[in-house]
Parts: C-alpha cells; sequence; structure tokens
C-alpha cells in the first residue's frame, strides 16, 4: 500500500480547471489498478491533494435540487459567480475566495475501503484543525460536514463536504470558510438544509482575517496522523 500523497498547490483557480485537473488525477490512478488488474502486476498506485481557492462559483451534487439555488443567470453574472452541475455526492455549495478547499484524490485501497469512514476521517481532519484556532466544532447527526453548537437554535456549518468515489479512487472534498464572503450563501440554500446559518472561522474568532497558510498547514498535519499518510510536494 502506498500512503505517499502528492500535494498540489493550486492557488486562486477557475472551478471548471481544477475540475479537469482532479480528472486527470483520477484517471492516473485509475490507469495504474486496471494494468495491475490486466497484467496481474502490484505497482503503487499514486494519491494526490490539491488545495485550491476559488472564484465565486455555486456547484450542485448529482442528486441536488437545482431549486436551492435562489438566483437567476442574470443573477448569478450580477454577483460575478459561476454554477455547475457536478458528479459529487450532496446539494449546493459556494465556493469562493478566502475558503480552503481540499481535493484528495486517492485509492482508497491504499488506506481502507470504506467510503463513510473516509468522511468521518475527513471531518476528523477539520474539527481538530478548527481547535488548534480555539473553536470547538463537531459533527451533526446525518449532515455531513463539520458544525458548531450542534443542537441547539444557533448551529450553523463551517466546512462543507462532497464526495465522490469509484472504483475507491475519490475525488472533490472539502471547503472549509476561513476568510469567506458569507454574502454569498444567501443566495442558496446550503447544503439544502434550511434553517441553519453558515459560518467563517474569522467570524468566530472576532477578526478581519486569519492567516490561510497557517490553516492549510494544519490541515496536513493532521492529515497526514488522521490518515496515516506521508505529505510529499508534489513540485
Amino acid at each position: 500500500m502506498n500512503k505517499i500523497v502528492l500535494l498540489e498547490n493550486l492557488g486562486l483557480a477557475d472551478y471548471k480547471e481544477v475540475w479537469d485537473i482532479q480528472e486527470e488525477r483520477f484517471k492516473d490512478i485509475v490507469a495504474v489498478k486496471t494494468r495491475n488488474r490486466k497484467e496481474e502486476t502490484s505497482d503503487a498506485t499514486p494519491n494526490y491533494f490539491l488545495f485550491v481557492e476559488h472564484p465565486h462559483v455555486y456547484t450542485l451534487g448529482k442528486s441536488g435540487d437545482i431549486s436551492h439555488l435562489l438566483l437567476s443567470e442574470e443573477k448569478l453574472k450580477e454577483k460575478g459567480a459561476t454554477f455547475y452541475k457536478i458528479n459529487r455526492g450532496g446539494d449546493i455549495t459556494y465556493h469562493g475566495p478566502g475558503q480552503i478547499v481540499g481535493y484528495p484524490i486517492l485509492d482508497l485501497d491504499n488506506f481502507f475501503t470504506d467510503i463513510h469512514k473516509y468522511l468521518r476521517f475527513l471531518e476528523e481532519v477539520i474539527i481538530l484543525t478548527l481547535s488548534d484556532f480555539g473553536v470547538t466544532s463537531e459533527r451533526s447527526p446525518g449532515e455531513t460536514g463539520v458544525w458548531l453548537e450542534v443542537g441547539t437554535p444557533f448551529a450553523r456549518k463551517i466546512c462543507a463536504m462532497g464526495v465522490r468515489a469509484s472504483r475507491w479512487v475519490t475525488m472533490h472534498g472539502f471547503a472549509l470558510n476561513v476568510n469567506a464572503d458569507l454574502g454569498y450563501f444567501d443566495n442558496i440554500v446550503p447544503c439544502g438544509i434550511r434553517g441553519k446559518a453558515v459560518t467563517s472561522l474569522n467570524v468566530e474568532l472576532g477578526v478581519e482575517t486569519v492567516d490561510l497558510v497557517k490553516v492549510r498547514e494544519r490541515i496536513l498535519f493532521h492529515f497526514e496522523n488522521v490518515f496515516e499518510a506521508q505529505i510529499k510536494n508534489r513540485f
């Protein structure tokens, strides 16, 4: 099993461009798995982890409800936002500047073949990261992602998650609000869940901005520990 994960930090990048990169990395892994099966070889499959910030964009999962997008095409343009219907699980979500988006593209045969465990592990990485910044967060039963004050009238989501897995190879991932413009969430029913608020790390800490580099560093630290992986820069 190969537990080395190759890190690519893509900076601020267009959603469709990064989706194409994800598809390329996914195909790289599947190609090795296919060759191993056909030729009865055991070559190690690669694993990847993409970090990115996106310009304003709304994405709808394959089982999502388009009515949860509350903007017309014209209004989307006015907001400077784009929209994509994509092949991950989950409903609608928003990505934008000030948000850390992570796309682990892993061959789960290198780790464990359990998609529910995979999601719980991703949640744990974010929960531990937020704890490093003094913010207590948790899971909300039946609602994937990371939340604050679950079970109270003040419950609010700070990290959305939606993944796709095929042949035990993952795509898509998580979006952690760090310095996000929360006004953009007013244009959707976030994750299809009505009556629940959304928050950002800077809001919870009562500061204007939080250092994104430091947050990414803690995410990687906890990812390595939780997944028992080794992160290496790809370039």
